[in-house]
């Protein structure tokens, strides 16, 4: 299971509630007639985004997808008739924005509880040990929560993100190896339009 996330935040002027909408209205239309491969997408608000600059708020949007292929699908799919308006009025007042992809290494790729993402920032200097990566999923609710790793960077990004609804003893302060980092975010789900 692999999941393209994208940071995004209004373009200045931008009205918030109208731009939600129109993210809502996206999310929705792919969930209506989901492409081949699709498994499922999510905008959530997003405080303190420092990777899109600036550290201000913004949103995160997690697409779901099955393989490389079905991300491929999804990029014309979400651009082709049936979600081409809808995608169009999410993309017209959008400001900066970055992205990446991430493949589930453990646990469930599921939103239904998700409250915290914790987003894992590896040491530069520091070659990255596959065993403290695997410690990460220590104490990890498989059922409720899954641990990302970034398999391709379209920005700046942390290597691994925890989504769920609690934070694992595997990325608590004093279990990460020497220079790594973890940074607990919340994480809601923008609501339904009224």
């Amino acid at each position: 299971m692999l999941a393209y996330v994208f940071w995004h935040r209004p373009s200045p002027g931008a009205a918030v509630e109208a731009y939600e909408r129109d993210q809502y209205r996206l999310h929705r239309s792919l969930a209506a007639r989901p492409p081949e491969g699709f498994g499922g997408s999510v905008c959530f608000r997003a405080p303190f985004l420092e990777w899109l600059g600036d550290g201000s708020d913004g949103y995160e949007d997690w697409y779901l997808v099955d393989d490389w292929g079905a991300l491929g699908v999804l990029r014309q799919a979400a651009v082709a008739a049936g979600h081409h308006t809808a995608h169009d009025a999410a993309a017209r007042h959008a400001g900066a924005g970055a992205g990446g992809v991430y493949r589930l290494s453990e646990g469930c790729a599921s939103f239904d509880d998700v409250t915290l993402a914790v987003w894992v920032t590896v040491a530069r200097e520091h070659p990255e040990d596959a065993v403290a990566s695997l410690l990460l999923g220590d104490g990890l609710d498989r059922r409720r929560s899954g641990l990302w790793r970034r398999e391709l960077a379209l920005g700046p990004a942390p290597e691994y993100c925890v989504l769920g609804d609690a934070v694992p003893a595997g990325v608590q302060e004093g279990r990460l190896p020497a220079g790594w980092t973890a940074e607990r975010r919340d994480r809601e789900p923008i609501p339904a339009p009224v």
